[in-house]
């Protein structure tokens, strides 16, 4: 609103429209995508299901999920769909992702005894889900490919895998202190740790080989995916499951979860388009930018890449038109000369803080708005704090890791 306050710009308020309508037709477009994506995805969960697929992937994780969703039966469906939407978030596959989390928190439902409030095993699932443990970050690898990098994208591949590791974890120890749940429990420790040996023994070989860390975030992952969604059809015919008719059946439930979901996207999209056209963020990160100088510090860098760490719980895709904002004045404007000769450019200070940070933390509001919307909870109580200061937590750690690594 300064522009507006001070009267520097006469069209600010045909721009705050023209926004705001842009909005909801983004939020419509995105709608009609997500249709077809939860359609796909949730006629596949649902042959899983009936193959009895689902069933094995929760076992793997039941003495896990017993201790920190103690109000879930073992057995029930949503320890299988939870398990899959936090497997496509740790391989970085947000749209694969999103239709899980769907089907997993529409499942939490059926548990929750006041339907318009959140349970605690929903808030569990949800900050677990936006502090986002990504260990193949392909939708950050798959934009700044778009650039010829001088450093191979798989540069931001150690700091992302750290930062959203401890984000993950601090979301996991808030909500857990909050519901008091005993995390320091055999098993727990077992798990984390396990995890952490894992990512550990991932990093060790990643330092180890470079040149195939960008084979492993760019092949793996889809593999990985394609792989399950391969195991599910073929153990349905083992099992003698109508294949068609099952998708057809879990497709159509895809359809219903997308219609609820139109009024809670275009709200959320339409709020951020007002903050972005009315200059606001803008006059605050000058403002910060100022502070910060007069403060004594002198490493400004990851001020400028700011904007993606506020943008990303707002929106994945205002994130990514953030850190696309970021490459184009740091890094091709400064060489778009050698990028027209066909040379290959430095990546800025700048790009490696906002791709840290566009991979360790998740769209929380975004998430907030559309998963709990899905099921009508209109009471989320501390779920968006929880989220939101995972996030903060993401962001802190993004910034002292690419420091860190990229000095």
């Amino acid at each position: 609103m300064s522009k507006l306050i001070f009267w520097q710009d006469t069209h600010i308020l045909k721009d705050m429209f023209e926004a705001l309508m842009g909005a909801a037709k983004t939020g419509f477009e995105i709608a009609i995508f997500l249709t077809g994506v939860l359609c796909l995805w949730m006629g596949i969960m649902k042959i899983g299901e009936k193959a009895g697929a689902i069933n094995k992937l929760a076992w793997l994780v039941k003495p896990l999920f017993s201790k920190i969703f103690p109000d879930v039966p073992k057995d029930h469906p949503a320890v299988g769909s939870i398990m899959m939407n936090f497997s496509a978030n740790m391989l970085g596959l947000d749209n694969a992702a999103t239709p899980l989390g769907l089907k997993a928190m529409n499942d939490l439902q059926e548990l929750n005894p006041e339907k318009d409030k959140a349970s605690n095993a929903q808030i569990m699932f949800l900050v677990l889900n936006t502090s986002g443990l990504t260990i193949i970050p392909v939708s950050v690898f798959a934009l700044l490919g778009t650039v010829n990098y001088e450093e191979s994208v798989s540069v931001v591949f150690l700091p992302i895998l750290v930062s959203t590791f401890f984000a993950s974890l601090a979301g996991l120890i808030i909500v857990g202190i909050r519901q008091r749940i005993n995390l320091l429990n055999k098993i727990v420790v077992a798990y984390i740790g396990s995890l952490a040996l894992l990512i550990s023994l991932l990093l060790y070989y990643v330092i180890q080989n470079p040149s195939k860390a960008e084979v492993v975030s760019e092949v793996g992952g889809n593999a990985l995916i394609f792989g399950i969604i391969t195991a599910f059809i073929v153990m349905g015919i083992r099992k003698k499951v109508n294949v068609y008719d099952a998708f057809i059946e879990g497709a159509k439930g895809g359809f219903d979860v997308a219609i609820k979901i139109i009024p809670y996207l275009i709200g959320i999209l339409a709020a951020i388009a007002m903050l972005r056209s009315s200059g606001a963020l803008d006059a605050f990160l000058d403002g910060l930018k100022e502070a910060v100088i007069w403060c004594g510090i002198t490493v400004t860098e990851w001020v400028d890449a700011l904007p993606v760490g506020i943008m990303k719980p707002l929106s994945g895709g205002g994130a990514r038109g953030a850190l696309v904002e970021i490459m184009d004045n740091y890094d091709k404007a400064p060489y778009q000369e050698m990028l027209n000769a066909g040379k290959k450019i430095p990546m800025s200070m700048q790009t490696k803080i906002g791709s840290t940070m566009q991979g360790s933390t998740e769209t929380t509001l975004y998430v907030l708005a559309v998963y709990f919307g899905s099921v009508g909870i209109r009471n989320t109580r501390y779920a968006a704090a929880a989220g939101l200061l995972c996030d903060l937590i993401g962001i802190i750690t993004a910034i002292i890791v690419a420091y860190i690594f990229f000095g």
